[in-house]
């Protein structure tokens, strides 16, 4: 049975496919120790747990020595109040609450437990949350409409000795708090004398409302208005948190409250505010218009009404996006590292202050080349972090658990903010930002890519995403007809996504044969055979390549690695300085990014081709990847511990890239285990020029490149991406025949941010 309409439009499939495939959900539990053996079962469970439960008995703060509740939150619903689709219920809202897990993961390393609950009544919530206190180290409230959230989480931040934390009221709050501090600097007004207009009573309107008292906004100076109009003093239909607002003053709408105000900050409803109310208020004024996907008021009409206001949104593709990523997983962390006692206004203070500071600060070029600009630096369009710079995560979670320390709320409080903050650094940093700063970059300028097997039901959802995520324009080839039944069978929307049938191209194929038979002339090939040729896709994609009417080409899946790459090898130029076309993998072991190279292409690579495959692979690593390259030539032999030409071949290589690249730290030849543990690298070469273990490990042959990167993947688990070409003049790369289609739409982005990087170095200085 088909998924039932939502507002009674056809669902989004490739949203219902990604939540089910290929098992259903988002998450799940992993075990975190060994249990292949007997001995292993023996210590997980009977007899041996007997002990770590014998020390908590005894006291009960053991148990964050010998469980994983130091690092475990609750993320807590009952449905009521579920994004903006309003009392679903708790079963319906179970996908959010896995996705909030994904993001408490995928920016904290911090673990969940997502719990949707049956109860309406905000004493059962109560009671619920105080029974699992022994469970978790932290406790997220989740969509639960106002008041209850109100009533609910101040209970329970008396009861509990966890942190209690309801994210829909506190994360915008300290988000856009962060902005407004930033903001009201720029434009040199003191807090404590603008006047702050609020529109939307809810839980993040209340709680940004007191938030920004605790900045220092006077409460004279706050105005709140909800769907009645302004809350003000005569009126006879305020619940007792209105009351908390309720001021003395003659106006009575949105329009009367923005009239001289220095601030704006909507959680309400889109198309809220006209450009006259905008016009009307202060000088340099502050439109926080956050209500999302359609704020109050676009970012581009107040601009326009006011070229003087500074605007956020919570939109991502405008400046100044209000993003509770930045806030709840370090917000967390922070607490959770401390074991602290509760959050306190002055932890959220603290995490607002940090993420105002660091906007700051100077922004280093990773961050920079991850949005491809040249510079971002703090003012009107800069007043807060982006949502995927690493430093965040490092500069907010200290400052909360210092404030933490210091108000006496941590268990274990923090002694050295420093070490704390390098620490976080060291032990994040690799797994952060890695395809997403790569995404970023292709969003920033999305170029034409072409798919030769446009037919693929894996192809056409990666396309449509790939469309409306802003990554590429994409350009499906195949019978259009038939594209047109698989998309009708997957119930998916075709709109903006160009379709091109070879057959049905004749000129165009006439021309490509003309360029083919020119090209390959002299290996032999007819004006016939050419014309054959250029009907099949692969070549077809990269010939159009060649003239310029794509920008990438993104093949294999349903074909062979050789006869996808051999046409664009036909047709197309190699790259300057370049002789041979290489592949590098990035292998994601445990969150640690390794390149490996190279696994598709070259067999057994003479030493001069290892150097240029060396170099390729530290080129990506460092322009796409933004990671600071160390390689490890592998051989059987350590550091000429055994003979054979194999390792000669690789000594040489070493030899020859120490020249090419001589500030790139590298070693050779050497046995895989040494290149990747930092002791025995030390041990068995203490005066080398690797003190840690390598990121680029380079393989003497095809073989052992392939079969590393498939075992890895296979038997450990690992996250593989990949395979990324160079040496073409174009982009061109190949996908696996088993990818998915999350696989296709980050090759995608590779391919677009590799694109632009190839256009750029071929235009004119």
């Amino acid at each position: 049975m088909s998924a039932p309409p939502v507002d009674g439009r056809t669902p989004f499939s490739e949203a219902l496919h990604y939540h089910e495939f290929p098992r259903p959900g988002k998450v799940a539990i992993r075990s975190t120790k060994p249990t292949a053996t007997q001995s292993d079962l023996s210590l997980a469970y009977t007899p041996g747990v007997a002990e770590p439960c014998r020390a908590i008995a005894h006291d009960a703060e053991e148990a964050f020595r010998f469980t994983n509740r130091g690092n475990l939150v609750a993320v807590v619903t009952n449905g009521t109040a579920v994004l903006g689709l309003g009392n679903i219920g708790p079963l319906a809202g179970k996908p959010v609450m896995e996705g909030k897990a994904v993001l408490f993961k995928r920016f904290a390393d911090i673990d969940v437990f997502d719990l949707e609950i049956d109860a309406v009544d905000p004493e059962d919530v109560i009671r619920f949350c105080e029974l699992l206190e022994p469970t978790v180290g932290g406790i997220n409230l989740e969509d639960i409409r106002a008041p209850d959230c109100f009533y609910i989480e101040s209970e329970l931040k008396k009861r509990l000795s966890i942190p209690v934390f309801h994210d829909d009221q506190h994360g915008t709050a300290i988000i856009a708090g962060a902005a407004f501090l930033n903001a009201a600097e720029i434009v040199e007004k003191p807090v404590e004398e603008m006047k702050v207009v609020f529109s939307g009573a809810g839980a993040a309107g209340i709680a940004t409302a007191r938030f920004f008292q605790h900045l220092g906004v006077r409460s004279h100076n706050t105005m709140m208005v909800d769907s009645r109009g302004v809350v003000h003093t005569e009126r006879d239909d305020l619940t007792p948190i209105k009351l908390e607002f309720a001021c003395e003053t003659k106006a009575r709408s949105l329009a009367d409250a923005l009239r001289d105000a220095d601030a704006f900050v909507g959680v309400s409803v889109a198309d809220a505010v006209t450009e006259e109310m905008v016009r009307s208020m202060a000088p340099n004024p502050l439109i926080f218009a956050l209500a999302n996907p359609d704020p109050e008021i676009t970012y581009d009409a107040a601009r326009k009404a006011r070229p003087d206001a500074i605007v956020a949104t919570g939109r991502s593709d405008f400046p100044n996006q209000v993003n509770n990523v930045l806030g709840f997983p370090f917000i967390f962390r922070g607490a959770l590292d401390v074991r602290a006692r509760g959050v306190s206004e002055g932890m959220k203070v603290a995490a607002a202050q940090a993420l105002a500071d660091l906007a700051r600060q100077e922004v280093p070029d990773p961050v920079l080349k991850a949005y491809q600009v040249v510079r971002l630096g703090f003012g009107r369009d800069y007043l807060i972090p982006k949502p995927f710079d690493p430093r965040v995560l490092w500069t907010v979670a200290p400052a909360v658990a210092k404030a933490a320390s210091d108000e006496g709320l941590a268990r274990l409080p923090l002694v050295d903010i420093d070490a704390y903050s390098e620490e976080l650094r060291s032990r994040f940093q690799a797994s952060y930002g890695l395809l997403s700063s790569v995404t970023a970059a292709a969003r920033t300028r999305p170029m034409r890519v072409v798919y030769p097997h446009g037919d693929d039901p894996r192809i056409m959802r990666a396309a449509r995403r790939v469309l409306d995520e802003g990554i590429g324009s994409p350009v499906l080839l195949g019978e259009q007809q038939g594209i047109e039944t698989v998309a009708s069978e997957l119930g998916m929307n075709l709109e903006g996504i160009e379709l091109i049938d070879p057959k049905a191209q004749p000129s165009t194929l006439e021309r490509y044969a003309a360029t083919l038979t020119e090209l390959r002339r002299h290996r032999g090939m007819t004006e016939q055979a050419a014309r054959i040729a250029v009907t099949g896709h692969n070549m077809f994609a990269a010939l159009m390549l060649r003239d310029g009417s794509a920008d990438a080409v993104l093949g294999g899946l349903s074909t062979f690695y050789p006869e996808t790459i051999r046409p664009a090898l036909q047709v197309l130029p190699m790259e300057p300085g370049r002789t041979i076309v290489s592949s590098v993998y990035v292998v994601l072991l445990k969150g640690v990014p390794y390149f490996f190279t190279d696994c598709a292409v070259n067999i057994e690579p003479s030493s001069e081709e290892l150097v240029e495959i060396a170099v390729a692979a530290v080129d990506a690593a460092q322009e796409q990847f933004n990671r600071q390259p160390r390689v490890a030539f592998i051989s059987y032999s350590d550091f000429g511990s055994a003979a054979g030409s194999e390792p000669e071949r690789v000594r040489k290589a070493v030899d020859l890239f120490r020249q090419e690249r001589p500030g790139i730290p590298a070693e050779g030849e050497m046995q895989a285990d040494t290149a990747v543990v930092s002791d025995l690298i030390r041990n068995r070469r203490p005066n080398g020029m690797l003190d840690r273990a390598a990121n680029v490990l380079v393989f003497p042959n095809l073989t052992a490149a392939n079969a590393s990167y498939k075992l890895l993947n296979r038997l450990g688990d690992a996250e593989v991406i990949g395979p990324i070409l160079s040496g073409l003049s174009k982009a061109v790369h190949v996908l696996q025949r088993d990818a998915e289609v999350s696989d296709v739409v980050n090759l995608t982005a590779i391919a677009v941010a590799d694109a632009q990087r190839k256009a750029d170095r071929a235009r004119p200085a």
